[in-house]
């Protein structure tokens, strides 16, 4: 059997995301730690990114794929040439209608712009667009692998159970409409790439892949924002949570339910790290609950305020229903932070022995592992230190890239 010619040099590697700002959510925090660690041992990164784009190393290239951006805030109505390009139409008139069209379209710019650049890159890695465009890189032009964090279609589901409403049942379904091209895409790959043993079984039952075209790389964690910061004392009866609000899949009202029934018999507060949609769905809910006054939402906050903001914590809790990874549960392990967590999902992976699990949707037994975590300051400490350790043995984007590359050079030699 030859060797193959790519374990003596560094390869050429091409990451694809269509919004790649890590401010916009995991997707883009993923390509800033993964292309920079892949760069740390060596390879070329390059970064094809739409608009918002991502923050990278100095030493990734970043290669802008303009789009109309029409996600944006504030919005902006884009101008009447623009819509000349059939793409862009197709775009506006999709987001004009409730669907969500930016997969599909940023999938076909980067297949349009790899066409003029072919000879350029060894891999391709798709960050879950998972767009006919990707399907068209990996059949026409240059070995193609995809990450897929979760199945889309585990948000869905839990998106439709969250109302009875025929209209919002509808505008869902419509928004979700781009899983049916995903599910189609992934089929067409060689080698999947996704981050936990959960979130594999799961893609591979909902899209429908075999499961020997997968290969687990669990996510690291960013030391230089998450880390412990040792107080002489940490504040009593303090819980924290990083949280997308009003998104169903978070669960965070069973954690707001939860504090309601710890505050009856106990003082207690609660921080939220992210922004409360005015008139949305946990707001109302923190007024029927009457908890206002001692839930503090922070809005978005720099990278560099986390460490502090977990070491005022006495507990961090993570209500999610599912988790494809679960990085909020790691980050507050990597900060000394004692941790509840659901087991929904991949999340027991993620926390191990370092954490109390609780069933998903249960906001009794989150209260009542409160309750036992706020009693026991020896079982804090104990806790605080066994998710330091868990971190550093496990989650490093060193050890990712690495196996990363293995999986790249595999896809590489099966396409030749």
């Amino acid at each position: 059997m030859k060797s193959s010619p790519f374990k003596s040099r560094p390869l050429k590697i091409c990451m694809l995301t269509y919004r790649g700002n890590p401010n916009c959510g995991g997707q883009g925090v993923y390509i800033k730690h993964l292309s920079k660690a892949l760069s740390d041992l060596g390879h070329e990164v390059h970064v094809l990114s739409g608009p918002p784009y991502p923050l990278l190393d100095p030493k990734v290239r970043l290669h802008k794929i303009p789009s109309l951006d029409l996600y944006k805030q504030p919005y902006e109505s884009p101008n009447v040439r623009s819509l000349l390009n059939p793409l862009n139409m197709y775009e506006f008139l999709n987001m004009r209608s409730g669907r969500f069209p930016e997969p599909y379209t940023f999938g076909l710019r980067a297949y349009y712009y790899l066409q003029k650049n072919k000879k350029k890159f060894d891999i391709v890695h798709d960050n879950q667009c998972l767009s006919y465009g990707v399907a068209k890189i990996a059949q026409k032009i240059m070995p193609t692998v995809a990450t897929i964090h979760h199945p889309m279609t585990v948000d869905r589901r839990e998106a439709l159970k969250s109302t009875t409403s025929k209209h919002k049942i509808l505008r869902i379904k419509r928004w979700y409409s781009f899983i049916r091209m995903q599910k189609e895409v992934a089929q067409q790959l060689s080698h999947i790439v996704t981050v936990s043993e959960c979130s594999k079984k799961d893609i591979a039952q909902d899209f429908s892949i075999n499961l020997s075209k997968f290969h687990v790389v669990p996510n690291g964690i960013n030391r230089e924002f998450f880390y412990p910061v040792y107080n002489e004392l940490r504040p009593e009866n303090s819980i924290i949570v990083t949280n997308s609000a009003d998104t169903p899949l978070k669960g965070l009202r069973y954690l707001m339910e939860a504090v309601s029934q710890v505050r009856k018999k106990r003082p207690v507060k609660l921080t939220v790290i992210g922004e409360s949609k005015k008139n949305g769905t946990v707001e109302r809910l923190v007024g029927e609950l009457g908890i206002g006054d001692i839930v503090h939402f922070t809005g978005r906050i720099k990278n560099e305020e986390f460490a502090n903001y977990y070491s005022q914590a006495t507990i961090a809790v993570v209500p999610s229903l599912y988790e494809g990874f679960g990085l909020p549960a790691a980050e507050a392990m990597a900060c000394g932070v004692p941790l509840i967590s659901t087991s929904g999902g991949a999340l027991p992976e993620v926390v191990g022995n370092a954490g109390l699990l609780v069933p998903p949707a249960d906001s009794s037994a989150i209260a009542r592992e409160i309750f036992f975590l706020f009693n026991n300051p020896d079982q804090r400490k104990k806790m605080a230190q066994a998710g330091i350790e868990r971190v550093n043995a496990i989650f490093n984007w060193s050890k990712a890239a690495g196996d990363m590359v293995d999986v790249y050079k595999e896809a590489i030699n099966s396409y030749r």
